[in-house]
């Protein structure tokens, strides 16, 4: 059974930066996209970032410019590299990814941008 696992997420001031990982379980075929997704206190989960089908990376228009996503295929872990952080960035950041037929998910990480 594919998991996955989030880490890395905290307490960060204002203009801090926070890297997430998503350790993935196992081999994965056949992915179509490989995401970082948040929700916020009250809010709908939003797409933070994407990598489709390993080579196009997407981004909320928001959030372009202080986050990057990347993949680490030897380690089968997914980041997050998150810079200037806001406290409007305050929330769970789940992992996913999906292939033709599965969409996984992983519990999330809380990060949390406060002084």
């Amino acid at each position: 059974q594919v998991q996955l696992v989030e880490s890395g997420g905290g307490l960060v001031q204002p203009g801090g930066s926070l890297r997430l990982s998503c350790a993935i379980s196992q081999i994965i075929f056949g992915i179509k996209r490989m995401a970082w997704y948040r929700q916020a206190p009250g809010k709908e989960r939003e797409l933070v970032a994407g990598i489709i089908t390993g080579i196009s990376t997407i981004y909320a228009d928001s959030l372009k410019g202080r986050f990057t996503i990347s993949r680490d295929n030897v380690k089968n872990t997914l980041y997050l590299q998150m810079n200037s952080l806001k406290p409007d960035d305050t929330a769970v950041y789940y992992c996913n990814i999906a292939t033709g037929a599965m969409n996984y998910w992983g519990k999330g990480a809380l990060v949390t941008v406060s002084s």
